[in-house]
């Protein structure tokens, strides 16, 4: 079992790459004995990537691809990857070639240790200053908020036991979460560093937008793992400290205008006048809200609505054949 292993990467034109990889991949496995499958997603190419991967797929058996119609991102390309896995230990790794196929072996040895999620750690990383930063000071903020201390959650470089993708469900972009995302449920997360190459190919597929993006994912992350089973606990909090304040204020007004229309020599309170009515009220309607949608927030985690697929196959070869996909 422990040298039974799926392959699963995600790719968006890297045509140049996708021989070298599968030569290395290759190499790695027939010298470690490993029973591999290798699957390739393609997300949206159009340089030619998937006419490579049938090429390859025709003269090996244990090549499998994936196509999407359009790009529909990285989280979608994983969770496609994930469902035509059938080994018992899968793989991911990126195809740019930075993420270095030989350390394969080292990957499986750790999760032997008793580990449930190996992720890599690049530890001399070869990429420019504006991702490096960034990358560091949000790793840094992630631990912080998810009690996951990890170098580095989003790199590509990761190995799972099987039972790890049964419980965790990637959408949008929180496929950099995935750590996280196993540890709240209970699986053990540890990381090894890894030698990273610099890319001979291509350029980066991501912008200086992705770090504004990571942060209001990172805040769904953290409300998903905190309390995406219960969800009122969160905003019926929120809703009832407003929903207080606001009454509160109200009843100190009204207090105000009593007593000042019943002891002598007081000057009468316009309540008309006072700015802090419209803020209580307020106060008191978003109070209300919170509370109402914390209510249907509760209905839908006790139904367990289940997500729709967030990606559309146009085309699968290699691997057994699955009814309804």
């Amino acid at each position: 079992m422990a040298g039974e292993l799926s392959i699963v990467i995600p790719l968006l034109n890297e045509a140049q790459s996708l021989r070298q990889l599968y030569a290395e991949i290759k190499t790695v496995c027939e010298a470690e004995g490993l029973d591999a499958e290798i699957i390739f997603v393609d997300d949206g190419s159009t340089d030619g990537s998937w006419e490579i991967i049938r090429e390859l797929a025709a003269g090996d058996p244990r090549v499998r691809g994936l196509r999407f119609r359009r790009n529909f991102g990285k989280a979608a390309a994983l969770t496609a990857g994930f469902s035509r896995a059938t080994k018992p230990r899968v793989m991911t790794l990126d195809a740019d070639l930075q993420d270095d196929p030989r350390e394969i072996p080292r990957f499986l040895a750790e999760l032997e240790k008793g580990w449930d999620l190996v992720s890599g750690w690049k530890k001399v990383r070869h990429d420019p200053w504006h991702k490096v930063w960034p990358s560091r000071v949000f790793n840094w903020l992630l631990g912080k908020m998810s009690g996951v201390y990890l170098h580095d959650h989003n790199c590509g470089m990761k190995c799972y036991r099987r039972e790890v993708l049964g419980e965790i469900h990637i959408y949008g972009e929180l496929h950099r979460f995935i750590p996280v995302l196993a540890a709240a449920r209970g699986f053990r997360v540890t990381e090894i560093p890894i030698h990273h190459r610099p890319r001979q190919f291509g350029k980066s597929k991501y912008g200086a937008a992705r770090f504004v993006k990571g942060f209001l994912d990172l805040l769904t992350v953290k409300f998903l793992t905190g309390f995406g089973l219960r969800p009122q606990h969160f905003l019926g909090t929120f809703g009832l400290i407003s929903f207080a304040l606001g009454a509160f204020i109200l009843v100190m007004l009204a207090a105000e205008w009593f007593f000042s229309r019943v002891i002598p020599g007081v000057e009468v309170v316009n309540l008309r006048d006072r700015p802090l009515v419209i803020y209580s009220v307020a106060l008191l309607l978003l109070g209300a809200q919170l509370i109402s949608v914390g209510f249907l927030a509760e209905l839908l985690t006790a139904y367990h609505v289940k997500q729709e697929r967030t990606y559309s196959l146009a085309e699968e070869i290699g691997g057994p054949t699955r009814s309804g996909n």
